[in-house]
């Protein structure tokens, strides 16, 4: 299956080690299925004592997780002085970023590989033994443990709905099979589709948690949901990734991303569940586009599709349905209640956990009429034109 190969190229970044829905389903409540829209834990963050100094013997500190595909460090400390800097690098220094001040509890951004190389240089701080402290080292499951959580995710969401329901199973995948294809298969079927996939990103939150977001508008602006994060601290301790997509349709190979890290949020609401921020470094990501707000009531039996980063794989696009008639998945309730009552749009478009803080999009405007937040079959997000009341003079 196309969809198991692009969850197969996800491994290929995010594996380290460590040290079915009836065609009419029947309403439930999204309150009640939280845990189907709950952050992915992609990996562990493991609390370590580990420090660099100018007056050790050596100015290099080597993190090594076997088979791990990012590693990602947390400082403590990082005291330096103007012309030293600390590298860190992945194993084969082909990905480095440089770090040229004083840094207190931040992450480093992540290095691919199972390997992080930290590298002192300069010599102004070598007298006084300024170096850097390390507290946490993040760095993501193996194949088998990424396997294994998926597994539990999936049963304690069934079981939740199977309670409420008394019999049955559904999950956020709707129907028999995941109908969800890589992004790159979409690039010569559907254009437009394909190109505004590449607006949505990857977040990698805090070291070890994923959501998705996408840019809104062409300004420094970003929306994901609230429940992914809320402060300007997390925001700063995340990682957006852009370009994060599979090669060829079905294939293995992935594209490096481009990462930049979140800025400052601009707004947030737990109820329309929506955080607006903004990103460091903007310009490197500018070109990847942007997508626009259709400001309206979403119409019933409208056709979708979700741009997304379903356990933190590489971009898909559900857009096909199995359990929609026509093939399309599509609006089931155009106002369907979320946290508030009438604030959704319920839908059987195939998504995961990591695909919250996706955009909804419709078929027919290639415009945006829905934040995803919630699974449960229907699944459902919140809808724009009400966030869009309350950020529409940021924007």
């Amino acid at each position: 299956m196309r969809r198991f190969a692009a969850w197969v190229g996800a491994i290929g970044v995010v594996v380290a080690l460590g040290g079915v829905a009836s065609a009419a389903p029947r309403p439930v409540d999204p309150l009640r299925v939280r845990a189907a829209g709950a952050l992915e834990l992609v990996g562990t963050t493991d609390q370590v004592s580990r420090s660099l100094a100018y007056v050790s013997a050596s100015h290099t500190l080597t993190l090594r997780y076997p088979g791990a595909s990012y590693v990602k460090v947390h400082f403590s400390r990082l005291a330096l002085l103007p012309g030293d800097w600390l590298t860190v690098a992945d194993g084969n220094g082909g990905q480095s970023i440089d770090y040229r001040f004083g840094l207190t509890d931040e992450w480093a951004m992540s290095v691919d590989g199972d390997t992080a190389v930290l590298t002192l240089h300069g010599h102004l701080a070598k007298a006084l033994g300024y170096g850097l402290a390390i507290d946490k080292v993040a760095h993501g499951f193996t194949p088998v443990e990424s396997s294994r959580a998926k597994g539990v995710r999936r049963a304690a969401a069934n079981a939740a709905v199977t309670a409420m329901r008394g019999s049955g199973r559904t999950e956020s995948i709707c129907g028999a099979q995941d109908d969800a294809l890589d992004a790159v298969c979409y690039k010569s079927a559907d254009p437009v589709a394909y190109n505004n996939s590449r607006a949505v990103a990857r977040l990698l939150i805090n070291g070890d948690e994923l959501c998705s977001a996408w840019r809104v508008g062409p300004d420094n602006r970003m929306l994901t949901n609230h429940h992914c994060f809320a402060s300007t601290v997390d925001a700063r301790n995340t990682e957006v990734w852009f370009g994060y997509e599979c090669v060829v349709c079905g294939g293995f190979a992935v594209r490096r991303p481009v990462k930049v890290t979140g800025d400052q949020v601009l707004a947030t609401d737990p109820t329309l569940d929506y955080t607006l921020f903004s990103v460091q470094d903007f310009e490197s990501i500018a070109d990847f586009g942007y997508l626009n707000i259709d400001d309206r009531d979403p119409v019933a039996g409208e056709q979708l599709y979700i741009a997304q980063h379903p356990g933190g794989a590489p971009t898909v696009v559900a857009l096909a349905s199995d359990e929609d008639r026509g093939g399309n998945c599509a609006v089931q309730d155009p106002a369907a209640d979320g946290y508030a009552r009438g604030s959704d749009v319920s839908y059987l478009c195939d998504t995961e956990g990591g695909s919250s803080g996706s955009p909804v999009i419709s078929r027919r405007t290639n415009e945006v009429i829905a934040l995803h937040h919630f699974g449960g079959c229907p699944n459902a997000g919140v809808r724009i034109d009400l966030i869009y009341r309350q950020i529409h003079s940021l924007l």
